[in-house]
């Protein structure tokens, strides 16, 4: 029996795939910034990828961590998000999902509505195809609720 792949190694092959296709350079950075993204697994933003990438001792400029991560979006890695402020949210690309979102705190859940997602994505919609969908619900999660009481 063969041993299964990694998703970090499904990841590193997708994006040597996506740099090979597009006539990219494969830096050491991009596998770098590729495997800190997703060791950091939540929704995440540059400076945040930044400073683990800092703190691991890997010395990038913000500039190629924010570059990589738009590759990274492009290679279909990465999902990009503007939940309720313009600084952009990042997660691995792992299918589609509702995002729940306090209001006071900022906390991120996710929640998997299959039959929601599926339908979704099966609409027709004319000649646009459909890639992942992201439902965002605004809202108080409990621990804000419980102190308010």
């Amino acid at each position: 029996m063969q041993n299964q792949p990694s998703e970090i190694q499904l990841l590193r092959g997708q994006l040597t795939d996506f740099l090979q296709n597009n006539h990219l350079r494969k830096t050491p950075e991009r596998y770098a910034i590729l495997e800190k993204a997703v060791e950091l697994s939540a929704h995440f933003g540059v400076d945040q990828l930044y400073n683990a990438m800092e703190s691991a001792g890997y010395h990038v400029s913000r500039a190629t961590v924010y570059n990589t991560l738009e590759l990274l979006c492009e290679a279909g890695i990465l999902n990009r998000h503007l939940f309720a402020t313009n600084q952009a949210r990042y997660e691995v690309a792992r299918g589609s999902h509702l995002h729940l979102i306090c209001r006071r705190c900022g906390a991120i859940r996710e929640v998997d509505e299959p039959d929601l997602t599926s339908r979704l994505l099966s609409e027709p919609y004319g000649d646009f195809i459909p890639e992942y969908s992201s439902t965002i619900v605004y809202g108080i999660c409990g621990e804000c609720q419980a102190k308010s009481r």
